[in-house]
């Protein structure tokens, strides 16, 4: 009596097996590891190196509206507020307690940081709360454009 066992796999199909496996658990390993390394070695930026950002028209409708706008003057946000019809203010948008974004009060006349509730005025000092310093201010100038367009706002370093 003859005994035939079964088959065996065929050595092509267990080395696919083999490589296809192999090639899921590496695909696996690295999309774990990819964010944990790119994490802990972040790209080199190099410092942008903004002297004056043009912030837009005096008759923005952000400005009219709300009172403010946030401008980036590079990588640090600014806030600029319309204190009169053609009186603007720019300060560091950043609140020097935990860094939150500041806004401003248009009907107290107040910059007013919602995270721990600091308050400053106009000139970005200080009044209640509990940031340790007042906003960094940013100088403003109004530039008279040609054509019966609008002037421009340009915030620039103090």
């Amino acid at each position: 009596m003859e005994h035939r066992s079964a088959p065996l796999p065929s050595s092509g199909r267990r080395r696919f097996l083999g490589w296809l496996l192999g090639t899921s658990g590496a695909a696996l390993l690295f999309s774990a590891l990819y964010p944990v390394l790119r994490f802990i070695s972040p790209p080199r930026v190099p410092e942008a190196s903004t002297n004056q950002v043009e912030a837009g028209p005096v008759n923005d409708p952000e400005l009219i509206q709300k009172g403010y706008k946030i401008i980036h003057f590079g990588n640090d946000p600014v806030i600029l507020i319309r204190a009169a019809e053609n009186q603007f203010v720019a300060l560091s948008a950043t609140c020097t307690h935990l860094d939150c974004i500041v806004e401003f009060q248009k009907n107290r006349d107040r910059i007013y940081c919602n995270c721990h509730g600091g308050v400053y005025d106009l000139s970005g000092r200080n009044v209640s709360g509990p940031p340790p310093r007042p906003l960094t201010p940013f100088k403003v100038d109004v530039v008279a454009a040609q054509g019966g367009q609008p002037a421009t706002i340009i915030v620039s370093r103090a």
